[in-house]
């Protein structure tokens, strides 16, 4: 027996979308792919986001500075990927650049510091000075860090 597709009328999605708004802060990607998922129809989408916003439960300059926050503090991501990421979510170019003053410079410079000496101990068994770099620079730009400081440090680093 085949289950029944659950079917939301605006006030429903209204109501579903601000819970999920206020859980965490969210872009309007996600609102949209979520409302997609509720199977709305554009209409319906756009009355719902007009909502959102006008509440204030949906604000992307408030999801770029949390989410900007976050990525720093918790995951140690540079700004380059912080940067790339905010930009597959579709966030203006303003709102990353205002989002981006939430790192200060000598916080910015300091974690760098410190994830690269973390990062240099835990590759303490390679013997190769070469394929330390490598793995050093390699995981510095994965997370985001700018190239010149990368190659700058594992060159410090790795004599």
């Amino acid at each position: 027996m085949l289950k029944p597709i659950k079917t939301y009328t605006i006030e429903e999605a209204k109501r579903a979308l601000e819970r999920y708004c206020v859980y965490q802060d969210r872009c309007h990607q996600e609102v949209r792919k979520k409302l997609l998922e509720m199977r709305m129809i554009p209409d319906a989408i756009d009355i719902v986001i007009g909502h959102l916003i006008e509440h204030n439960f949906l604000n992307e300059e408030r999801f770029a500075k949390a989410y900007v926050r976050g990525k720093f503090n918790h995951k140690s991501w540079g700004k380059q990927r912080i940067v790339r990421e905010l930009k597959q979510r579709q966030i203006s170019a303003y709102n990353i650049k205002t989002a981006l003053l939430e790192i200060s410079e000598e916080e910015y410079i300091s974690t760098f510091n410190t994830l690269s000496r973390k990062r240099i101990q835990q590759l303490s068994k390679e013997k190769d000075k070469y394929k330390k770099r490598k793995k050093l620079a390699d995981y510095l730009l994965y997370r985001g860090w700018e190239g010149d400081w990368v190659y700058e440090k594992a060159k410090e680093l790795v004599p």
